[in-house]
């Protein structure tokens, strides 16, 4: 009988990972993801300004492929006897992959989850368009003043594309906007924010979210939308069904990306504690879950051929920042994501950061293995 093959959550890594493991593992493969249609978060932000969702059914995305679609919410795992419970189904499985992504961090600040709104998944950002828009109740249509609360690369993007769309928009950050680029990168994403009007403040601290907008340091700051970008955090399925997990929840595994209490799990995305040979924990990202999806299935590929599994090589590339549709910053990084000297910015990176947007849904289509399969 063929390996049972059981993948949580249809982001881009377990999209990917459940595809190539139908593929190249000859398993009968079962993936579970609470919507029918696989999303473009790199894309929310744009959502959320008003521009269409381009949708892929998850069906098509799957037709042809032998893999089996379960749409509703795991609940609970079941690690002794393999199973995995969806409504009133117990799905058996031999190998697990877990790849339920991450959400936004709501809960650290008081009045966030009432009053806030994020960009971390597609409903969300489809009421923060409707809220914005004049679609929510007691919103006005037109301009509307709006707080971006973080200064990473989400909140920079989302910051904006909202300004771009005609809002009044300030971005408030507990640190340095666009931490972690050149200094190039980050003259840049203020020049730009100086065009949009977006008005920037770092070193600040919201201390309180309502419905008229923020505290910050003790001074009210008013908004007709506050959006929510200061961090992210994992689902607590992990912890919740007794697998090794760090202080976040995320998945600890191993350098084959199998769990380091359960081998027989395979952690991979935002929810797993993925790190490089040298150490170093992987950023949250687009561009490290598709990679670490192949991976993860050619070292199980690898481990049922009855070989050893191929440690994890990953090497960092860049980051792609987008600053409304006609402007952006592609950042090149040592293969460690610490950030070279080389930029590109404007219209070029823009086109760039388009085309690897693309290729990111051209690869869900078509997932490869990568060479030394």
């Amino acid at each position: 009988m063929s390996e049972r093959v059981v993948v949580l959550g249809a982001g881009y890594a377990g999209l990917a990972a459940a595809k190539l493991a139908a593929r190249w593992t000859g398993a009968r493969v079962t993936l579970v993801n609470e919507r029918d249609r696989f999303v473009q978060r790199v894309r929310l932000h744009q959502l959320a300004a008003g521009r269409p969702e381009r949708r892929l059914p998850l069906r098509d995305l799957l037709a042809g492929t032998g893999v089996e679609l379960v749409v509703g919410r795991a609940e609970a795992i079941d690690l002794g006897a393999r199973e995995v419970r969806v409504g009133d189904r117990a799905l058996p499985y031999d190998r697990l992959v877990y790849a339920l992504g991450s959400g936004a961090d709501l809960g650290s600040t008081p009045g966030v989850a009432e009053h806030a709104h994020s960009v971390a998944d597609a409903e969300s950002a489809e009421r923060l368009h409707r809220a914005l828009s004049g679609g929510g109740s007691g919103a006005r249509a037109g301009r509307r003043s709006v707080v971006v609360v973080g200064g990473g690369l989400t909140g920079v993007e989302t910051a904006a594309e909202l300004a771009e769309a005609g809002h009044s928009v300030a971005l408030l950050s507990s640190g340095a906007v666009g931490a972690g680029l050149s200094p190039k990168a980050v003259r840049h994403l203020h020049r730009a924010f100086a065009r949009l009007g977006v008005r920037v403040r770092e070193g600040c601290r919201v201390e309180s979210v309502d419905a008229r907008g923020v505290r910050v340091d003790g001074v009210r700051e008013a908004a007709d939308a506050v959006v929510w970008t200061a961090g992210f955090r994992v689902p607590p399925l992990a912890r919740e069904s007794g697998l090794a997990v760090d202080a976040s929840g995320r998945l600890l595994v191993d350098g084959a990306m199998r769990s380091t209490s359960h081998p027989e799990v395979i952690g991979v995305g935002d929810a797993a504690a993925m790190r490089r040979a040298d150490g170093q924990e992987m950023r949250m990202a687009c561009a490290t879950a598709g990679p670490n999806a192949q991976r993860a299935i050619r070292a199980l590929a690898q481990e049922l051929a009855g070989a050893e599994p191929t440690p994890t090589r990953f090497r960092y590339v860049g980051q792609c920042v987008s600053l409304g549709r006609r402007d952006a910053v592609l950042q090149f990084t040592h293969p460690d994501d610490t950030p070279r000297d080389l930029v590109l910015t404007g219209r070029a990176a823009a086109l760039a950061k388009e085309a690897i947007i693309a290729y990111t849904v051209a690869f869900q289509r078509r997932p490869t293995l990568p060479s030394g399969a």
